[in-house]
Parts: structure tokens; C-alpha cells; sequence
């Protein structure tokens, strides 16, 4: 049987290829996939481009619905690929508010959670 996720896997033009690396990558490597923009300020200061969400972050939308809407991260769901912030969300028929999940290709990070000394660094 053929495995499922494969360290030394490069790339493949098959759209069902990528999918499947992508859903069965293992949690180190989805850690790398939640890497969202920073803004130019933070990549001026921290000379780089993208860093990993995390909770306590302050970002911002920049596609989908809720387009320009600025707020902290709630929760980032590994599994789902996606990221909850507050202040997104949508409410149910029963009226209970439930948070729309974000892929972090449509955020980007406008003040980073400093709280973590080695994520600083």
C-alpha cells in the first residue's frame, strides 16, 4: 500500500495530488501551511514575510464576506486548516453566534501575541 504522506514529495501539476498532501500532511508540516501575511510594518521589522497564526494575534480579512474586518484570533483549528477571529461570525436559526472559519491564505497579521519569547526570536 502506497503511503499516505511523503517527506521527500516535491510537487505534482495533478490537482488531486496536492489535495491529498494537504490533507494528509502530518500536524509539523500544517504548521507550516498556517503561515499567514504580515503587514508591512511587522515585515519591515521583522525582515520577514509570513509566521505561523496563532491565538492572540490581531489580524486582518482580505477576501471572502467579511472583507476588511479587523480582530483577535480566537481559536486556529489545525485540523480544518483554518483560523476563528472575533468578531466573524454568523449566527444560526436557533440565534446562537457561531465563528466562521478563515483559511489563513485570506488574513494577514497586523499585530503579533508577544506573550511566547521564543516565538520572538
Amino acid at each position: 500500500m502506497k503511503t499516505l504522506f511523503s517527506k521527500t514529495w516535491k510537487s505534482s501539476v495533478k490537482p488531486g495530488k496536492q489535495r491529498k498532501y494537504v490533507y494528509n500532511a502530518p500536524y509539523h508540516v500544517r504548521r507550516r501551511m498556517m503561515s499567514a501575511h504580515l503587514s508591512p510594518e511587522l515585515r519591515k521589522q521583522y525582515g520577514k514575510r509570513n509566521v505561523p497564526v496563532r491565538k492572540g494575534d490581531v489580524i486582518r480579512v482580505l477576501r471572502g464576506s467579511f472583507r476588511k474586518k479587523t480582530g483577535k484570533v480566537n481559536s486556529v483549528s489545525m485540523l480544518k486548516l483554518a483560523v476563528f477571529v472575533d468578531g466573524v461570525d454568523s449566527s444560526r436559526r436557533d440565534g446562537t453566534k457561531v465563528f466562521v472559519p478563515l483559511k489563513v491564505s485570506n488574513v494577514m497579521i497586523t499585530e503579533l501575541n508577544k506573550s511566547d519569547q521564543r516565538r520572538l526570536k
